[in-house]
């Protein structure tokens, strides 16, 4: 990796941890310069608007959602434990990163606002729920889960203890959050599971 992807992915880090506690419309090729104490102009040239730069701190945080939890995943036996080391990672990595913050704040603060990042979000969003829904659905080919069980339904409700706990992990500072988080899902696993 050259130089200048150095220096790119280090101010796309920071962006991402700003992105994450201050809103992702906060972002500015300025305020970013004077963090990582680079010119705005070369800034600018990474970026050229902060659109571009707001688009391109979404891919860093899909990337990193992608490595962190998505991938190990792959790499557990199909089915039920595919699915179960799925959830385990993201509560695991939303506990410690500030990326997986972003997907909510952001989606909160561009669900109205017609856009490219809007559009973007709603794709990353898409494809996370296709993520958990393919898994889901090799864990009714692999026999751990009931023919008839939904995997759309599934990955919606997965996805809703997954927003719950960041309410009650992030806003509400509740030291139980994961175990809490751990038991909803217990209880759709168990719901889907052929007995």
């Amino acid at each position: 990796m050259g130089k200048g992807e150095q220096t790119r992915l280090a101010v796309l880090e920071q962006a991402a941890d700003v992105a994450a506690r201050q809103g992702l419309s906060t972002l500015t090729i300025g305020d970013l310069a004077t963090r990582t104490r680079l010119s705005k102009s070369g800034l600018f040239a990474h970026f050229q608007s902060k659109e571009a730069l707001q688009l391109a701190v979404l891919a860093y945080a899909r990337d990193k959602f992608t490595d962190e939890v998505l991938r190990p995943a792959t790499r557990t036996r199909r089915g039920e434990p595919r699915v179960r080391a799925l959830f385990e990672h993201w509560l695991q990595v939303s506990r410690c990163s500030n990326a997986e913050c972003l997907f909510v704040s952001a989606s909160a603060e561009f669900d109205d606002q017609p856009g490219p990042v809007r559009d973007q979000l709603v794709r990353d969003h898409r494809d996370c729920s296709d993520s958990i829904i393919q898994m889901f659905r090799t864990g009714i080919s692999e026999g751990d889960f009931r023919e008839d069980a939904d995997p759309e339904q599934f990955a919606y409700d997965l996805h809703g203890i997954m927003l719950g706990f960041f309410h009650a992990h992030r806003l509400l500072g509740d030291p139980r959050a994961p175990e809490r988080a751990r038991r909803s899902f217990e209880t759709i696993v168990a719901a889907a599971r052929r007995h």
